[in-house]
């Protein structure tokens, strides 16, 4: 029997019964670990970073680990995306005129606000008041307007954080040096736009990573994964959308315009997937269904 909790989780996401029987195998050995660290015991919201690339369920499971925490052990908690950070598209297309045209398409480090996530975390970590939470509208490719933000109120108990870079440390001049596709080698033949992006990785985002306490990382096979995530991804938003679909007015994308868009990701994806495991405190690895077929700490039976 499934609880109200699990119930509207489900329905939020379109998911299938299946799903929790499977997060009650995989997922549900994390929640008396990160319940136990809560502010009263190190002084602040545990915050948790959420990593994985395109389309491997980190909303998903963000969106479960806080609905159970709040269910069986009565925390307050909140999810974020570092999606909901982007750039404006003004902004964006004054990086692209100044810096490298690549920079007009949102993902990759140094096309967030860095600063407007630091200054977010900082208004939840006081928990004084309420604290207005940002959020991208990816149809039009834009930030939403503030009067729309949703507004929190403290304190909390945990903070989820997920996005496709969380955690990612920056690369060294060696591996910038040669492209790692077609997008880098006809479109940034110098590596100014890889530059960039690494040094952003360098800075200011370890000083938004430096906060989390505990890193969870699904990890694909490999990022040849990505189109087919990703293009559920957008078949999905596109459904989510009420009227009628213009590619040209949607921000929404073809199939094609999707594999460009992923190259953007490729050489911090490939990255990650190299070095991040290492430094994940709790490890899912995926299949190609997405599918988890292993994890740090396996669950006795697995059901898949």
């Amino acid at each position: 029997m499934r609880t109200v909790a699990e119930s509207q989780f489900l329905q939020r996401h379109k998911l299938p019964d299946q799903y929790l029987d499977n997060a009650k195998c995989w997922f549900d050995p994390l929640l008396q670990p990160l319940s136990n660290k809560r502010p009263t015991k190190i002084g602040r919201p545990l915050i948790i970073g959420l990593s994985g690339c395109q389309g491997s369920g980190k909303s998903t499971l963000a969106d479960y680990l806080c609905t159970m925490l709040g269910e069986q052990f009565g925390l307050h908690c909140l999810t974020l995306s570092l999606d909901d950070f982007y750039l404006t598209r003004v902004e964006r297309r004054q990086l692209a005129d100044t810096v490298h045209p690549l920079l007009t398409t949102r993902g990759v480090p140094g096309t967030h606000d860095i600063g407007l996530a630091l200054r977010t975390f900082q208004s939840l970590i006081d928990g004084t008041g309420s604290t207005p939470i940002p959020r991208f509208d990816k149809g039009k490719d834009d930030r939403v307007p503030p009067n729309n933000w949703d507004q929190v109120e403290g304190p909390l108990d945990i903070i989820v954080l997920e996005g496709w870079c969380i955690g990612a440390g920056p690369q060294s001049s060696a591996e910038l040096a040669h492209p790692v596709n077609s997008l880098e080698q006809n479109s940034d033949d110098q590596g100014i736009w890889r530059r960039f992006v690494n040094h952003a990785l360098a800075t200011d985002y370890q000083t938004l990573f430096a906060l989390i306490d505990t890193l969870i990382l699904l990890e694909a096979p490999s990022f040849d994964s990505v189109f087919e995530w990703r293009l559920q991804q957008e078949d999905k938003l596109r459904a989510s959308i009420k009227a009628p679909f213009d590619a040209g007015l949607s921000g929404l994308m073809t199939a094609t315009e999707i594999r460009r868009f992923i190259a953007h990701y490729q050489r911090i994806t490939e990255h990650c997937l190299r070095e991040l495991p290492a430094r994940a405190n709790y490890l899912f690895k995926l299949n190609e269904k997405r599918q988890i077929i292993a994890s740090t700490n396996p669950p006795t039976i697995a059901i898949y």
